[in-house]
């Protein structure tokens, strides 16, 4: 288990001293249709989606997590063939299971007319949800392989398009459905396609009018209709072309998952760096918002009529989520600030509710992915603003060297107004916590100051 030592207490300590100076891998509030997958069995199929169904179903298959010395199956998802050698491709989370606890699952594929086999993992690439596997070619001999619809061929927004898979591991189906460009303010592309991707679908295909591959079903938007993501189809041909060649993993791929996080999060944390605060709008306080080119914001208020305190929350975050496993996305920001006027209520009345704001704040346990948070308090100015901070950090038991990072930070300079913000980083460096830290707090100053 990763310790922290005194260098990790001083370097923040550091840190808050020159405060003056990121179904499932999906948006946030949107499941997967995760291992596991329901085709709308009443909606009418036209004469091209049968004539797309019937010309690749021989290359379609349902992929299987069984229970190493068992024919139970513990999840099911789709994938596709890509090749005559049986290179087949599905998404990360499909087969998680196997990646991160090889000793006790393992993988194998059933075709659209009942043939099965055992399938090995090649490689995969969890920023993207997809993973390469192959199956013995003699298995899948004369069946085909789908290809990609070109680069430089893109679709435009209504064109038809076909997702197919096995949906609730009932049978194999296809969907007819909607092309409508990329996922808005998405760090990573996504396709917004206007279909029923279910649960069991997820690593299956969707083509176009000629059947070529133009992206892999991964999510769903809960509480919505129609509305589904793909993983734009040049991703997937990409890690198959750079790792068709790759020997199998065999062991737990707890490194390969690590160094592919690693290159992630850094991208990520100077993505959103290099971006300027924008204004909060609040007449007393300067408060960090982020520029919305990867994040959505929301706002709620209540009146003074309420028990005499105003409120106003904005909170801001990721919709896009890394999956690691089961128990775990990681990979995202989420940031909030609360305003609070109580000239209505009085300094001690007042007090009593902004402590306890602050004091309700989670930031997480000890659990079985992750140490307890260990945590730093002090007191800093910015701009000549006083601010109390709290700044915490826990560990990735399995993926050294990643942490979560918690910043609470809350105005200490009156006695009936008062803003506080939290700011959190999913799955980030030591270094690029400390980075992070010093430019949130920077996002803290003076509107206008008092007289």
């Amino acid at each position: 288990m990763p310790s922290f030592a005194l260098p990790w207490r001083a370097a923040f300590a550091l840190v808050l001293s020159l405060a003056a100076m990121p179904l499932l891998a999906q948006p946030r509030g949107v499941a997967p249709p995760a291992p596991a997958a329901s085709a709308a069995a009443t909606v009418p199929v036209s004469a091209t989606a049968r004539r797309v169904y019937e010309r690749a179903r021989s290359q379609l298959l349902q992929i299987r997590t069984l229970l190493k010395n068992q024919d139970s199956q513990a999840s099911v998802g789709s994938g596709f063939l890509v090749s005559s050698e049986g290179h087949i491709l599905t998404n990360y989370h499909v087969i998680s299971q196997v990646a991160l606890e090889p000793e006790r699952y393992r993988l194998q594929f059933e075709t659209t007319e009942g043939q099965q086999g055992a399938l090995e993992l090649l490689d995969f690439d969890v920023r993207r949800d997809l993973a390469l596997l192959r199956a013995d070619p003699a298995l899948l001999k004369a069946m085909g392989a789908f290809s990609f619809r070109p680069k430089d061929q893109p679709l435009s927004k209504g064109d038809r398009i076909y997702s197919m898979g096995n949906p609730h591991d009932v049978a194999f189906a296809v969907v007819e459905g909607t092309y409508n460009g990329l996922v808005e303010r998405s760090f990573d592309s996504l396709i917004y396609y206007s279909g029923s991707i279910n649960s069991g679908m997820s690593g299956g295909p969707v083509v176009d009018e000629e059947g070529r591959v133009v992206g892999v079903n991964v999510s769903a938007m809960f509480f919505a209709q129609q509305m589904s993501f793909l993983v734009p189809g040049q991703y997937a041909q990409a890690l198959f072309e750079r790792s068709r060649n790759s020997k199998p993993i065999k062991a737990a791929a707890w490194p390969r998952l690590r160094e592919q996080l690693l290159a992630y999060q850094d991208e990520l944390s100077q993505r959103f760096m290099a971006q300027p605060w924008r204004a909060a709008g609040h007449p007393r306080y300067q408060l960090p918002v982020p520029q919305e080119q990867f994040f959505r914001c929301w706002g709620r208020g209540t009146g003074a009529d309420n028990k005499g305190l105003d409120f106003q929350r904005s909170q801001c975050r990721m919709e896009h989520a890394v999956f690691v496993n089961g128990g775990m996305q990681t990979g995202y920001l989420d940031m909030s600030h609360e305003a609070y006027d109580g000239r209505k209520l009085g300094a001690i009345r007042f007090a009593r509710q902004y402590s306890a704001s602050f004091r309700n704040e989670r930031l997480g346990r000890d659990d079985r992915d992750r140490t307890a948070p260990f945590c730093k308090e002090d007191f800093v100015e910015r701009d000549g603003l006083p601010l109390r901070a709290v700044v915490c950090m826990r560990a990735y038991r399995k993926l050294e060297g990643l942490h979560d990072l918690s910043i609470l930070v809350t105005t200490v300079d009156a006695s009936t107004e008062g803003a506080l913000g939290r700011f959190d980083a999913k799955g980030v460096s030591f270094d690029n916590a400390l980075k992070l830290t010093a430019h949130y707090l920077g996002g803290f100053g003076w509107a206008a100051k008092p007289r």
